[in-house]
């Protein structure tokens, strides 16, 4: 346990560069409190002393803001960073190298006593707030964005991002620690995507519009006014209501 304790001392000099030595990590770090408490608790829970379990992860709980259930298995070099609200229920499993930020729940979502809560694999990170529920598997290296809801398996390597969670990056490119689990290089924009789509559409309408204004000048010269409006007015109607058609064939597919 304590060549255990000292990787996670390690780990966090490591990964947080706010960490200056070993004694500050040991007194003033709740992420290496609980993991404390957690080793003390898991060697009592697998010793068939479940009580003494849920005891210390009680106690380490009132300490810490941290709980982490006594059944869960851990691996080694776990980095809780901040770590209040974290929650990591009875049947979860983290692989080795894992970074875990305040605010994330490894939960389950059914009442039976199997396997409910999810598995990380080694060197997953999981942005603060985010919830990865259920009896899943996070690949190895994958990255859970800030306050995403992860309810299906993530891929080695993927970073997924949102609510419910969906695949930003599909394969990691940056190999250096990347904090909170979100990559800030070349992420797209959503809401960016989305308005380069709207500024794309307008810009076509217009140039329909100068065509149509052409036609226009074009036929009343040759003295077929009202006609000549009636065909731009029923030409531009069917190119604006053309995009809400497209909206909603896609909405019903």
């Amino acid at each position: 346990m304590f060549k255990k304790l000292h990787e996670d001392i390690d780990s966090i000099l490591a990964r947080d560069p706010a960490a200056r030595t070993r004694l500050e990590v040991i007194f003033c770090y709740p992420g290496f409190h609980a993991l404390l408490f957690y080793r003390m608790a898991h060697g009592a829970w697998v010793r068939g002393w479940c009580l003494l379990g849920r005891f210390l992860s009680h106690v380490g709980r009132v300490i810490t803001g941290i709980e982490i259930h006594p059944g869960a298995r851990i691996g080694r070099r776990l980095f809780i960073d901040h770590g209040m609200g974290l929650v990591i229920g009875e049947t979860a499993e983290v692989g080795d190298d894992v970074t875990l930020y305040h605010g994330v729940t490894l939960g389950g979502i059914a009442l039976n006593r199997g396997k409910r809560h999810p598995t990380l694999e080694d060197g997953v990170i999981v942005g603060s707030g985010a919830q990865v529920l259920g009896p899943i598997t996070v690949g190895a290296g994958a990255r859970v964005g800030a306050n995403a809801v992860v309810l299906s398996p993530v891929g080695p390597g993927e970073t997924v991002v949102g609510i419910p969670a969906r695949v930003a990056l599909p394969r990691a490119r940056e190999t250096e620690f990347c904090a909170y689990g979100t990559p800030v290089r070349d992420l797209p924009d959503p809401v960016a995507r989305a308005i380069e789509g709207l500024v794309g559409e307008v810009t076509a309408l217009r140039a329909r519009l100068d065509q149509l204004e052409r036609q226009t000048q074009t036929d009343a010269v040759s003295g077929d006014r009202w006609a000549a409006h009636r065909r731009m007015a029923d030409q531009m109607g069917d190119e604006v209501q053309a995009p809400a058609n497209r909206a909603q064939a896609g909405s019903a597919n």
